[in-house]
């Protein structure tokens, strides 16, 4: 039953993430960086300070959570499986290569990023119960008119926050776990059911707070551990990287020389690290104390370049390194081994450690998207059941065959960025004025503080 229905999914994500999607993908990215004028090169320093200075955090506007807590929250729900598992996901079905198509689809997702989160801010909106909401689903509903293309985002939003978020890091952690400690997958779901939802059922609040602490903990931990790798063997690192961008345009290390699976697979786990056009991480941007949305979408562009510049190129030139993609290893495990090639045991503990924490923080971050996606079909009733639904959930994803697991997500990423990009796109022009007057802000800022005037508290 399970292989019909891996089949059955595999050739429905085949259609989704056909060359028509990823062109959309990466086309809304680059169209977004030349309206922009390449904002996301030019201002990459600033928006880093703006994200991590506490001086710089708005402590007056409207909003649920700080910008630092919104960029964990959303950094919590992208950095995850897909920066382990996803990544050699990559490199076994579309070779080394893949790893260069991942950091093309990250630089021109910036911006995309940027767009989603200005417009999240703008158009969002004040629940009764007093919380900020927004996301695709509005921009498209108050920006477009098109209801009908709005409603269709958030059900797949509410449906994919099952899968991308809940039942592929669950099952990656179960996979892990077991594979390093022998620990029984149903011990793994049942513990992290329970955990998270001693965090999702306090809401927003209690997500942001949980993952401001959690986040920069774990991307240090498994970062430090892969410099280590890297810095330790440069001349096999610089070897490595090498190929990758020799693979990147032959695709001759794996399906017999198959550029287009090189792309495909490299632009899809990509997108499945970063969620660059995704549509997630602005609900997570439309909670943000800000007072203009060109600040808050400053801040929501550097999670791109943490998660895929620097944590998947961690993963990636690893496992190239390591040379043990085409030994029938795939996902977590792959990356697992060959981290423990270069560090012993050790280097198996970090990764297990590291996807833990990863996975956890983004069942955190995707539940309270799911939520939103949901809660805008109901008009906000019946919330506490779905998160008791989705917590279930994640003891169903931990026991569960791996494949089915990934087909699924795959298929509710595709679906999820079409009607999003449709925004973007369309509301391209309004991404581009709002930017306009933050710059304007922004230069008279700059000139107070050069003149010695007290620099704003935002």
């Amino acid at each position: 039953m399970q292989e019909t229905v891996i089949d059955w999914l595999g050739t429905i994500g085949d259609i989704v993430w056909g060359p028509w999607l990823l062109i959309l993908l990466v086309g809304t990215g680059i169209f977004l960086t030349i309206r922009l004028s390449f904002l996301q090169f030019k201002t990459l320093p600033y928006a880093l300070k703006l994200s991590f200075s506490p001086k710089r955090q708005d402590k007056k506007s409207e909003g649920d959570i700080s910008h630092f807590q919104a960029l964990t929250t959303a950094l919590a729900a992208t950095i995850g499986t897909g920066n382990i598992a996803g990544v050699a996901t990559a490199v076994v079905l579309g070779g080394p290569g893949a790893v260069f198509w991942m950091w093309i689809s990250a630089l021109f997702g910036m911006a995309t990023k940027y767009a989603e989160a200005i417009l999240a801010v703008k158009y969002r909106v004040k629940e009764p119960s007093g919380k900020m909401a927004g996301g695709p689903m509005y921009y498209i509903e108050k920006g477009l008119k098109m209801k009908w293309l709005a409603v269709l985002f958030a059900i797949f939003g509410a449906i994919a926050a099952f899968g991308i978020g809940n039942m592929v890091q669950s099952n990656s952690v179960s996979d892990v776990l077991d594979d390093t400690f022998s620990v029984p997958v149903v011990a793994t779901g049942v513990v992290l059911a329970l955990l998270a939802g001693l965090v999702i059922l306090g809401g927003i609040k209690s997500i942001g707070k949980v993952t401001a602490y959690i986040v920069p903990f774990m991307a240090l931990f498994y970062v430090i551990g892969g410099l280590v790798i890297l810095f330790t063997n440069l001349e096999m690192a610089g070897q490595a990287i090498a190929f990758i961008f020799t693979d990147a345009f032959t695709g001759e290390a794996v399906a017999g020389g198959a550029i287009g699976a090189v792309i495909r697979w490299g632009v899809a786990r990509g997108v499945f690290s970063n969620e660059a056009g995704l549509g997630s991480a602005p609900i997570a941007a439309a909670a943000a104390r800000t007072d203009y949305p060109g600040r808050q979408a400053l801040v929501s562009m550097t999670q791109v370049f943490i998660d895929t510049i620097v944590v998947c190129t961690i993963t990636g030139v690893t496992i190239v390194m390591a040379d043990m993609y085409l030994a029938g290893e795939e996902g977590a495990s792959l990356t697992s081994q060959s981290f423990e090639f270069f560090l012993g045991p050790t280097g198996s503990m970090i990764v297990s450690i590291g996807l833990v924490f990863f996975a956890f923080s983004t069942i955190l971050g995707w539940s309270y998207y799911g939520e939103k996606c949901f809660g805008y079909l109901t008009k906000h009733r019946g919330l506490t059941g779905y998160r008791v639904v989705f917590i279930l959930f994640i003891f169903v994803g931990a026991i569960v065959q791996l494949d089915v697991v990934w087909s699924f997500a795959d298929v509710m990423n595709g679906l999820m960025a079409v009607p999003n990009l449709i925004g973007l796109l369309l509301l391209s022009g309004v991404v581009v004025n709002e930017t306009r007057k933050f710059i304007k802000v922004r230069k008279e800022e700059e000139a107070a503080e050069k003149a010695g005037s007290p620099p704003t508290e935002s």
